[in-house]
């Protein structure tokens, strides 16, 4: 799951639709011809929006599958916190300090 966030991460470059619809109104205050053009960007902008969420991981998991692979994660998570402390309560672990 950490490979998939850079991913994304990457591919959000400026996900606002205010600024769009700024124009679409800028366009429609002037009675320019551009509100077409604006609102085919709008509309391309939604649709790439539509998109990215629909290729996100677990989109297709129901909320009760989500809230049992967190569970999961989690005592996963705890599981390996209790066997770092106890790694660390090693000896081994012990470096001298240099004086």
């Amino acid at each position: 799951m950490a490979a998939v966030q850079p991913q994304l991460e990457k591919e959000s470059g400026d996900d606002s639709l205010l600024p769009l619809v700024h124009d679409i109104i800028k366009c429609m205050d002037k009675d320019s011809q551009d509100v077409h053009q604006e609102l085919a960007k709008l509309k391309t902008k939604i649709q790439e929006a539509r998109e990215q969420i629909s290729n996100m991981p677990g989109i297709d998991s129901s909320p009760v599958e989500q809230q049992q692979q967190l569970g999961m994660l989690r005592d996963q998570v705890r599981n390996k916190n209790q066997l770092l402390h106890k790694y660390k309560g090693l000896c081994m672990f012990d470096v001298p300090k240099a004086s």
